[in-house]
């Protein structure tokens, strides 16, 4: 009996051992080229491009050849970079869209049932709270997609526009320098 726990042991060590030098050894990395336009979209995980979140989209532009244009918040400045980083020809953004101002979720506590369902509809996890209690939105996380107004049953979830001051006021989305064709 003692024999065949010990010898379950070592097999079960070896294993682990195996296992341990196997992930590290035949690590499948990621494509950096996916990464790189990750980097370069807002990270809003809006899903108005059609896919979603920003790493989706970035493994279809780059592995599904999608079009690059269809990311409404990062604007022209973001399909410029991207452009430039996958050497393409830049192309208008879909549709009219008017960048809109900066908005904020604001939850209205007293009448928050605490369903949850906000914070399973909310991409970032900006909002705080757990079932039956009241939830509220962490103002540094929220990128003001709106995911989380549908799913609310009691509509206690408006949208602000945060003013734009010089407390309020962000860097665009980083553009990188379009490098010159050789001729």
């Amino acid at each position: 009996m003692i024999t065949t726990i010990i010898t379950l042991g070592m097999l079960a060590s070896l294993f682990g051992l195996l296992l341990g030098y196997a992930a590290i050894h035949f690590k499948i990395e990621g494509n950096p080229v996916v990464d790189n336009v990750d980097e370069i979209l807002p990270q809003q995980q809006c899903g108005k491009c059609g896919y979603p979140g920003c790493k989706t989209y970035a493994e279809a532009v780059v592995l599904e050849n999608e079009e690059i244009n269809l990311c409404p918040p990062g604007g022209e400045s973001a399909m410029l970079a991207v452009a430039n980083l996958l050497d393409r020809e830049p192309k208008p953004l879909e549709g009219e869209y008017q960048e809109p101002p900066h908005q904020l979720a604001l939850i209205d506590e007293p009448t928050c049932i605490g369903c949850t369902l906000c914070i399973k509809a909310c991409p970032v996890d900006a909002i705080l709270g757990t079932a039956k209690q009241m939830h509220t939105v962490i103002d540094q996380e929220c990128t003001g997609c709106e995911l989380c107004v549908a799913p609310c049953p009691v509509n206690c979830i408006t949208m602000i526009i945060v003013p734009q001051t010089t407390i309020t006021w962000k860097w665009p989305y980083p553009v990188i320098p379009l490098r010159k064709k050789p001729e």
